[in-house]
């Protein structure tokens, strides 16, 4: 079970980095704007769908439970992204205040990027035999 997470916060550090290309790719596009970050959103909700797996798959497999938190906060961070979006498109276009606030989206998904990060670092630490484990040669 402990690879299995690891695996998955490996897949979901994968799908953050891709977050961040298909963003760009969003942006720079030429179709509509909804039509054009079709793919970043759909990719961000499978991304909260691996983050609460990934931490139900922890608590199962007894990770240590800072490390469950962490990945829980990936969770919230996730959900806050989403927040974020409603929230620019709610004030509306034709005020400052809407694109400032959007510009809250792009710093959350740093802050998801380095927890998810530590995340995946932890967990990779858990996998690997303790030093006094070892045979001594």
């Amino acid at each position: 079970m402990r690879k299995l997470f690891t695996g998955l916060a490996a897949l979901l550090m994968l799908a953050i980095v891709a977050q961040f290309f298909l963003a760009a790719v969003g942006a720079f596009d030429s179709a509509p704007t909804e039509e054009a970050f079709a793919p970043h959103r759909l990719l961000g909700y499978s991304m909260l769908v691996l983050a609460v797996l990934a931490t139900i798959i922890g608590a199962v497999a007894r990770m240590p439970g800072q490390l469950i938190g962490r990945a829980g906060l990936v969770v919230g961070l996730v959900i806050v992204q989403v927040l974020i979006r409603e929230i620019a498109k709610a004030i509306g276009d034709g005020s400052t205040a809407g694109p400032l606030v959007f510009g809250l989206h792009a710093l959350n998904a740093l802050f998801i990027m380095g927890v998810a990060e530590s995340v995946l670092r932890r967990s990779r630490q858990t996998l690997e035999p303790a030093k006094t484990d070892r045979l001594v040669s």
